[in-house]
């Protein structure tokens, strides 16, 4: 029976890269790069190859093998896993990136911040500290070779081929050999006879201050080049002069030299460096200290590296929500954070937190969430929306905070391209006419109309047909301004979507009512709409052939296309009335539609960007262009609010129509038509203000024969299109 031994290497669980070598420190170790067989996830590997005759170099790679894998500390390059066979070692560490190769790879990109460098030569020099203070071990290979940078941009210390015991019970330190490693060596281990007094940590402390010089000026040419500061900053220099002294006895010990380089002032006392401190010690933080960092957070992360923030940041935020009850402070940083990710990082890690965030209880965290939707919704597909998110954010509707029921509908925008149609069409319609016919708040009201205005290209023909024309005619009876214009804007910026016949019959005497209304500014906007709308009746009389295509999105599919065409007619958008409800609402918390409030004149461009202030109800005078009309008007759309709760949005229509059908005539004569039009011939060349001088001027009998044989021919007319399609009145108004 033949026995075949197993290949050691063959069966590694990592595997080199087949990229070219990196390098690595100058010695016997050459660096890869490598991957882990099961998961994929990067690694570094370090390989030193035995080769016969170099039994001093073996023991040197041997003894690094064993140091790095009995050293636990975050400033040390981490070791992972190992392979010791007679013809190789394999050491296995996280991915690094030898800090040469780094600081060139960023100068090319634009250079590291002093911020990021303070950090780095901070975790430098707390390495140190750690082996001489607390395992009074001698590094003895300080330099940029032995430094290596991972991921997030976090510097590690290596190299520990040549370390030996301050203690002196495992020999003195060993030959390097290498003459790239020993020009980093103290001026004082020149001298043979080792008179020289100082301290354990005295040679490893110049070989810092070499580094130093390395990290800002390039690679040291010949040690007299420390003389000359060079590009080392001013607040940095009086500390590293202390440590490429002559004398070793007067360099600091590693923990004074961090201590010095951290006084008020000092290269390494900034909010980078505070952050990374309290980032290593967040587990035993209090909960208070840990609400406060994550408050100033986001006000620094700007200034922060990316990678920083993407591996350092981001991991330390999704463990403070996860286990700390941190809560709805995280989600500004995470958000800000989740910025510098790719699509599937944000996926991955992002959106779980999102979807998991929806179904808390707690408002901060619900407002919060609405308010940076958009910052995430792009990386929300339909089904995590329709079956996940938005049945959590529906109960904001029904908040009885009234900054949450406005977030919730100005995130509508956001969310409709995404709903399927039940939750679009039907539950969607059902809060929005609740908010539109029922919400105390103006502001409210008017944003769902805003709303509704924006999103009706997603809605079914069928529900746009049923409800944009009724809902926009309930807001141009608001007594609140701003809904009233935005229902005018709703009309103007939905008008691809009305038949002509609607447009002629339905919405041109709901706009030339708003024609007298009281505030300039919603006149201002029913009379562009009423031009709009007019124009295009004019162009279909003109020319019959082009009505297929004017009319060619009413009975369309949704189209997200048509919505981009409404969001910008009049640039109403939603944002930036936030700070219009709540000052409203500090100031007036008890308002309601039905008081007869009149609101100060809001900015004559479209929707207010200012909270307009409530005014007590005046009485109304001969003076005002009020009329007992509207009075009327809002009193039935008062008592028809119930009927909004079963989504009756048609029923509107009919509202309209026998409200309007009550009105006067033109005339005063008593005429019994509502549905024709004046003929051409009648106008003339006169005005509005010429009816009047001919009715002063006592043409009264000639005018009543006109005004006969026209509603003879209107009646006529009349009687075609109720045999057609039933009848259809329209109101007019009463000339004064």
């Amino acid at each position: 029976m033949w026995f075949f031994a197993r290949d050691p290497v063959r069966d590694f669980p990592f595997e080199l890269s087949p990229d070219p070598p990196e390098g690595g420190p100058p010695g016997p170790w050459v660096l890869h790069r490598g991957r882990k067989k099961a998961t994929g996830s990067p690694v570094s590997i370090f390989v030193y190859d035995v080769k016969p005759g170099a039994d001093e170099q073996t023991q040197v790679a041997k003894a690094a093998f064993k140091r790095l894998k009995t050293l636990r500390h975050p400033n040390i390059l981490a070791y992972i896993d190992g392979l010791e066979t007679d013809k190789c070692l394999h050491v296995v560490t996280e991915a690094v990136t030898p800090l040469g190769m780094y600081l060139k790879e960023r100068a090319e990109a634009g250079g590291l911040k002093e911020l990021e460098l303070s950090w780095g030569l901070h975790q430098i020099v707390k390495a140190l500290s750690f082996l001489v203070n607390d395992c009074s071990l001698i590094h003895n290979n300080i330099c940029m070779a032995a430094v290596f940078v991972d991921r997030a941009g976090e510097w590690k210390l290596g190299g520990l081929d040549y370390m030996y015991s301050a203690q002196g019970n495992g020999g003195g330190p060993p030959r390097k050999g290498v003459p790239e490693l020993e020009q980093y060596d103290p001026p004082e281990l020149a001298d043979g006879s080792g008179r020289a007094v100082r301290e354990k940590w005295s040679a490893d402390m110049w070989r810092l201050g070499c580094l130093i010089w390395e990290v800002f000026n390039g690679p040291l040419p010949r040690a007299a080049a420390l003389r000359n500061p060079g590009k080392i900053p001013k607040s940095l220099v009086p500390h590293y002069c202390e440590l490429v002294g002559a004398n070793p006895k007067v360099r600091p010990n590693p923990a004074r030299f961090l201590q010095n380089c951290r006084a008020p002032g000092g290269f390494m006392n900034n909010r980078f460096v505070e952050t990374n401190l309290f980032l290593e010690e967040i587990q035993i933080k209090e909960p208070a200290e840990k609400q406060k960092f994550f408050q100033e957070l986001s006000k620094s992360l700007d200034s922060f590296p990316e990678d920083f923030c993407r591996h350092r940041v981001l991991p330390q935020l999704l463990t403070a929500f996860e286990f700390g009850n941190a809560g709805a402070v995280v989600l500004t940083p995470l958000f800000k954070v989740g910025k510098f990710l790719n699509a599937e990082e944000y996926q991955q890690k992002i959106i779980p937190v999102v979807v998991k965030m929806f179904s808390s209880t707690d408002r901060a965290m619900r407002i919060r969430l609405l308010q940076q939707m958009e910052q995430f919704i792009q990386y929300l597909d339909e089904p995590t929306v329709n079956t996940q998110i938005f049945p959590h954010v529906v109960h904001g509707f029904l908040d009885t905070n009234p900054a949450i029921r406005e977030q919730t509908v100005k995130s509508m925008l956001l969310l409709a391209p995404k709903l399927n149609e039940a939750n679009l069409n039907v539950e969607l319609m059902k809060h929005f006419a609740r908010l539109q016919a029922k919400d105390e708040q103006g502001p409210i009201r008017c944003n769902t109309t805003v709303c509704l205005g924006k999103i009706g290209s997603y809605l079914s023909a069928n529900t746009r047909h049923r409800v944009l024309t009724s809902a926009f005619s309930r807001a141009t009876k608001d007594p609140f301004a701003p809904s009233r214009v935005a229902g005018v804007l709703g009309f103007a910026a939905t008008h691809n979507l009305y038949s002509m016949n609607d447009c002629a019959h339905k919405i041109l005497p709901v706009l030339c009512g708003l024609t007298m209304d009281p505030e300039k500014s919603v006149r201002d906007q029913a009379f562009k709409a009423i031009r709009s709308f007019l124009s295009k009746l004019e162009s279909v009389s003109e020319d019959p052939t082009q009505l297929a295509e004017v009319e060619k999105d009413v009975h369309a599919a949704s189209s997200p296309g048509m919505g981009g065409a409404a969001a910008s007619w009049a640039g109403w958008a939603v944002t930036g009335v936030s700070s219009l409800t709540s000052k409203l609402i500090r100031a007036h918390p008890t308002a309601a539609p039905a008081e007869p409030n009149i609101p100060q004149r809001p900015t004559p461009e479209g929707l207010p960007a200012l909270a307009p202030t409530l005014v007590p109800a005046t009485s109304t005078t001969s003076g005002h262009w009020e009329t007992q009309e509207e009075s009327t008007d809002t009193a039935e759309d008062s008592s028809a609010a119930d009927r909004w709760d079963d989504e009756d949005w048609g029923s509107l229509e009919q509202e309209a129509e026998s409200v309007l059908a009550q009105q006067e005539d033109w005339s005063t004569g008593g005429q019994a038509s509502r549905g024709g039009q004046l003929r051409p011939d009648s106008w003339g060349d006169d005005n509005w203000e010429g009816l009047e001088t001919e009715s002063r001027q006592g043409k009264a009998e000639l005018a009543r024969k006109k005004r006969e044989e026209r509603r003879r021919e209107m009646e006529a007319k009349r009687a075609e299109k109720k045999a057609a399609k039933g009848p259809m009145k329209l109101g007019t108004r009463k000339l004064d």
